[in-house]
C-alpha cells in the first residue's frame, strides 16, 4: 500500500512541528525544507487544522503549532483521515467494479485483512514514537531541535 503525498507531507508537518515544539513554524518553512508545493501544503495544514491536530495563529507574527501534545496524536487516525480510500483493487469500489470474479472471489477478504493489519500497526504508533531518538534504526533519531533555515546573505553593494 502507498500513501498518497497529500498523507505524507500531513505526516511530515506533523513530525516537523512536533521537532520544533518552542517555535511557531510558516507553511513556507515546511515547503522549503522538503522541496514542496506552498499552495498544496496549505490545503494539508487546513484539514490538519480542522482536525485539531494543528493550531493555526494568525497575524504578522502568526504560525503554526501542534494543537495536541505528540503522545496524543495517533498515526493511524491521522492516516485514516487524509487517506480518500483504501481501495487496493477495483472491487473495493462499488461503484466502478466491473471485475467478473467478485462474486465468488476471496481476493478481496485477504487484502481487507491485510488493509486492517496495516491500519493496525499505524493505531499503535505516535507522533512522539516517530519524533524519538531512540526508535530510529541508526540509534540517533530524527534532529529533535529546531531546523534552522539557512539562506545565503545577501551581498551589500559597493562590498
Amino acid at each position: 500500500m502507498r500513501l498518497t503525498s497529500y498523507t505524507d507531507y500531513a505526516l511530515r508537518t506533523l513530525m516537523y512541528l512536533g521537532m520544533n515544539r518552542d517555535n511557531l513554524v510558516t507553511i513556507q518553512d515546511i515547503a522549503d525544507l522538503h522541496g514542496i508545493s506552498k499552495n498544496h501544503l496549505m490545503k494539508v495544514v487546513h484539514q490538519l487544522g480542522l482536525s485539531g491536530m494543528v493550531e493555526t495563529v494568525r497575524g504578522r507574527n502568526g504560525g503554526l503549532k501542534l494543537g495536541h501534545e505528540p503522545a496524543d496524536i495517533n498515526i493511524g487516525e491521522v492516516v485514516r483521515n487524509t487517506e480518500t480510500d483504501f481501495f487496493m483493487a477495483e472491487c473495493f469500489d462499488p461503484a466502478s467494479n466491473a471485475c467478473v470474479y467478485a462474486p465468488s472471489c476471496i481476493l478481496k477478504g485477504v487484502l481487507n485483512d491485510a488493509i486492517e493489519a496495516y491500519l493496525a500497526v499505524l493505531n499503535n504508533v505516535t507522533l512522539a514514537d516517530l519524533i524519538a531518538q531512540k526508535n530510529a534504526p541508526d540509534g540517533k533519531g530524527l534532529k529533535t531541535q529546531a531546523i534552522q533555515m539557512h539562506f545565503p546573505e545577501k551581498k551589500k553593494k559597493g562590498a
